[in-house]
């Protein structure tokens, strides 16, 4: 019988996930299909149960259930757990298990910006959402010893501040104002800047404007286009990345962990080009940061 693998989240018309896994699950021989299901936060519980059916292989959860299907989870993994977000599941009877595969997505994406330089140690985070929450975890992670973390809403920047509060005891993590002056400052002593909200997902907006960034960062958008902030990072010079090598590889890791398979990275990655090139731009199987109804700047993994 053929298994379902299922993308839950609010909405998901297009998916670049899907075509991802599903161009895995066919080049390896695997009798699987993936789906995909818009389920507003109300019906979160309801497709969470439906899942726990023997018929189904896995689960992506994208924006804007990442932290909230956490207490509907009966396991997390030490990812899950530290970041306080969930983006796939997997199956034990009828038991789920909560994973965060954003976060080894996201060291994959940390190692090609930095490439043969030394690791940087302070950064810019745009964003609290779940996608952000993989990032700062990843930075802490990677020795990181200050982290600036802004978002429009400052309280949520905060809760994630505290949320992290013990495993960044040892650095200076913090939430401050969205202020573009305060945003130019802290720039202005970091070496990363990255974008963890959904800002230019949808429409061509940069989250802060291109005076703001100079020739010596090193700039990653975890959308997977080249967006507004990103041609203002090469028009300045700096090194910027998309979110591409995020989205490949936290995808890889969720084939894994399904299949118990190594993931055909090159296969997966050819299904990304050519679902790009036939005009799919919208990638909820990436961590845009806020719920895409609800922009955090300009007047969005998640």
């Amino acid at each position: 019988m053929s298994k379902r693998v299922v993308l839950i989240g609010h909405p998901v018309a297009h998916s670049l996930s899907g075509a991802m896994q599903q161009a895995a699950f066919d080049a390896q021989g695997i009798d699987a299909r993936y789906e995909l299901w818009d389920r507003a936060p109300i019906a979160l519980a309801d497709a969470i149960a439906e899942v726990r059916g023997d018929d189904f292989l896995g689960v992506n959860i994208t924006i804007p259930h990442k932290e909230r299907v956490v207490p509907m989870i009966d396991r997390l993994t030490e990812e899950a757990q530290a970041t306080g977000a969930v983006n796939t599941l997997t199956r034990e009877g009828k038991r789920l298990v909560g994973h965060n595969t954003d976060v080894p997505g996201f060291a994959a994406a940390l190692d090609k910006l930095v490439g043969r330089q030394k690791m940087p140690r302070q950064a810019v985070v745009l964003g609290a959402g779940g996608g952000a929450r993989a990032v700062v975890y990843g930075l802490i992670r990677a020795g990181f010893l200050r982290i600036v973390v802004f978002n429009r809403h400052l309280h949520r920047a905060e809760g994630l501040v505290r949320h992290f509060g013990k495993s960044a005891a040892h650095m200076d993590l913090k939430a401050m104002p969205w202020h573009e002056s305060i945003i130019e400052s802290e720039l202005a002593r970091t070496k990363v800047l990255i974008n963890a909200t959904s800002i230019g997902l949808t429409d061509d907006v940069s989250p802060i404007p291109g005076e703001l960034i100079t020739g010596d960062l090193l700039v990653l958008d975890l959308i997977y286009k080249r967006t507004r902030l990103l041609r203002h990072a090469e028009s300045a010079g700096a090194v910027a990345n998309d979110g591409e090598t995020m989205l490949l590889h936290q995808g890889a890791a969720a084939f894994t962990l399904w299949t118990g398979q190594p993931a055909p990275l090159e296969v997966m990655s050819q299904a990304l080009a050519d679902a790009r090139a036939g005009g799919v731009t919208s990638a909820e199987g990436e961590p845009a940061g806020e719920e895409a109804a609800v922009p955090e700047a300009v007047s969005p993994a998640s």
